[in-house]
């Protein structure tokens, strides 16, 4: 929503090949000139790179341009709160080793340290907000 992308691409939510190019044609429709579209990395979606192929494959027209943002995500320089954290789970983290804790990831929960095994971190899949996903469509109108 924040970035005003026309659409967006996760595995959680099926997005088949006709309606990847109903969005570009309902751009054209609209005079657009450009489009942006978000697309998570996943096996399911191909990730950014396996969706521009596919754009570039079936509209050679259009300049594909793909940002994989990484560490311009994480950009900037850290502040005073950012140093104290990553300061407070390095050392939960090498006492963790020292305490022959294995396969645990170090969080933070109410300010606290806590170790949390990773099977357990895998499985609480974050449910996706739909109303969220409806205003991206809405607002690309």
């Amino acid at each position: 929503i924040a970035s005003g992308a026309e659409a967006a691409i996760i595995p959680e939510i099926s997005m088949a090949k006709d309606q990847l190019g109903e969005l570009i044609e309902q751009g054209f429709r609209k005079s657009k000139s450009s489009s942006m579209v978000l697309v998570t990395e996943s096996e399911v979606t191909g990730g950014a790179m396996g969706v521009a192929e596919r754009v570039k494959r079936e509209y050679p027209s259009f300049d594909v341009r793909v940002t994989i943002l990484g560490h311009l995500q994480r950009g900037g320089s850290p502040t005073a709160q950012d140093r104290i954290l990553a300061s407070r789970m390095g050392i939960a983290a090498i006492d963790a080793l020292l305490d022959d804790q294995r396969n645990v990831m170090i969080g933070i929960q109410n300010d606290q340290i806590v170790y949390v095994p990773f099977s357990k971190a895998i499985k609480n899949d974050k449910p996706i907000n739909r109303d969220l996903l409806d205003a991206v469509r809405i607002l690309s109108l």
